[in-house]
């Protein structure tokens, strides 16, 4: 009786830790809000969306106020048209503006949300026209590399600018 006691307990145990991995595998794929709860939609235009993706938070003060439905580009401006659908609970005022932002130095890109001063507040369908494309650590890298071989191609080879190149003894 004893060793069938043990067996269930080592299934309970099992059960518990497959529900655990569910658990965590639902909240690293930005699952686990299954609410329904009301929500509004915005559109926001980027030059740059990098690594956006779908159901990527869309944040305020660190606080998520809702996710990005739907990423597309726009044929005639080639410009990425992010669709957000925000948590009703939420009102923006219309100079609201939108960044692309990083979690941590090599995280996952959201939607930074940064409100204005206006009076009226942005309503469903409404395009958000303050938008700040995302920083791509690629580009950065390269206009640092070529600004430093620029600088190195305009001294003299020793490291000296080339105007001290001739006042050496």
């Amino acid at each position: 009786m004893a060793k069938r006691n043990v067996e269930i307990l080592v299934g309970l145990f099992v059960v518990l830790g497959l529900l655990a991995l569910v658990f965590v595998s639902l909240k690293a794929a930005n699952l686990t809000s299954f609410g329904n709860g009301a929500t509004y939609t915005l559109a926001a235009r980027f030059d740059n969306i990098g690594g956006l993706k779908p159901r990527a938070p869309v944040r305020s003060a660190g606080v998520v106020v809702g996710r990005v439905t739907r990423i597309a580009l726009d044929p005639k401006t080639f410009q990425g048209v992010v669709t957000l659908e925000v948590n009703q609970g939420f009102q923006f005022p219309k100079d609201t503006s939108a960044k692309i932002l990083t979690a941590g130095l090599l995280g996952d890109q959201y939607i930074g949300l940064e409100p204005g001063g206006e009076e009226k507040n942005l309503g469903a369908g409404d395009t958000i026209t303050q938008t700040q494309s995302a920083v791509v650590l690629e580009n950065l890298i390269s206009q640092f590399l070529f600004s430093k071989a620029a600088e190195a191609g305009a001294g003299d080879g020793a490291g000296k600018p080339a105007a001290d190149a001739g006042t050496r003894k």
